[in-house]
């Protein structure tokens, strides 16, 4: 039966991801709005749908391991195998507008969480900042992206599809992909647990890979299209999400225990990768994640699961 759950999950997040493409850059159209925004802000937020589902739940019913470890552990898998695969299959040009700020976002709103998680735990008005830094965020996105957008059509894209049907799409494949992952992850962690895994290691690679697998849906079916844009968008702005939503909601709902393996190890391979995706992309005029770039950072992935399963 596990296995039925993995292929139904599976299916259900491949599905949905494309669908949630599709009706991300007809909304871009609509709202006139620039495709990298509503990468960053749409497609990001229904991709990370099921880390919030997860870490919310396993904070609920007291398995802090899973909440934490759950978005380290995908915000590693975003760029170290996600983007890596991606690259692999077609190599990604990034535009200069897609890292200055919200790589910065990204990397500040990591640097944060490591030093409200110094007394191991992230409790309510360490969540409420991070929702109010959520929020500016989002508005500042927006704001820049229509103001920039009055003197650069190219910018936005005509809409191919209705107001509500963009919608719905929207709406149904973030459904969609939540329960995929919900299904995938039931399998995947039944399947480890039969083995004798802690919760930590459980959510940091299997759990966590699962869902990432929206996002690795959505970005393929993106870099396929070309939509270069919702592509980076998506990566960077999903690890935003997970962080100051995620864990944002979740710490205001109920107090986290931070794992002390997480300071130690994990963190700093998150802040590894991160720096590692800036000095790929440091080249503003000409950047590109070329396929060996990919190639380099998928065996970094392969590395930290191997590492953290040999310290088990």
């Amino acid at each position: 039966m596990d296995y039925i759950y993995l292929l139904t999950g599976f299916l259900l997040l491949t599905l949905s991801g494309d669908f949630l493409v599709k009706g991300s850059v007809s909304l871009a159209g609509h709202f006139k709005v620039s495709k990298l925004v509503i990468g960053v802000v749409v497609v990001s937020f229904g991709t990370s749908a099921p880390e919030l589902v997860v870490s919310l739940d396993a904070a609920l019913k007291g398995h802090p391991d899973i909440a934490i470890g759950n978005v380290i552990g995908s915000n590693i898998a975003n760029i170290a195998l996600v983007l890596g695969l991606t690259a692999i299959i077609l190599p990604i040009k990034v535009k200069k507008n897609s890292i200055h700020f919200d790589w910065i976002v990204m990397m500040l709103a990591s640097i944060l969480f490591y030093a409200f998680s110094l007394n191991y735990e992230l409790g309510f008005f360490e969540g409420l900042a991070f929702v109010i830094l959520l929020g500016a965020f989002i508005f500042k996105s927006i704001y820049s992206s229509r103001k920039s957008n009055k003197n650069n059509e190219e910018e936005t894209v005509k809409p191919k599809l209705s107001l509500f049907v963009s919608f719905l799409l929207v709406v149904l494949a973030s459904i969609g992909l939540v329960y995929g992952a919900e299904f995938l992850v039931r399998g995947a962690s039944s399947i480890a647990s039969s083995i004798g895994i802690d919760d930590r290691i459980i959510s940091v690679s299997v759990i966590a890979l699962g869902t990432s697998l929206p996002e690795l849906a959505a970005s393929i079916s993106a870099a396929i299209r070309k939509e270069l844009d919702i592509f980076i968008g998506n990566i960077i702005g999903s690890n935003i999400f997970n962080i100051m939503a995620i864990l944002g909601f979740t710490s205001m709902i109920k107090p986290i225990h931070v794992n002390p393996m997480v300071l130690k190890f994990d963190i700093f391979w998150m802040f590894g990768i991160f720096l590692l995706l800036f000095i790929f992309i440091l080249p503003l005029r000409k950047a590109v994640v070329t396929r060996w770039k990919g190639l380099v950072f998928v065996c970094i992935y392969v590395a930290y699961i191997y590492l953290i399963f040999v310290q088990s």
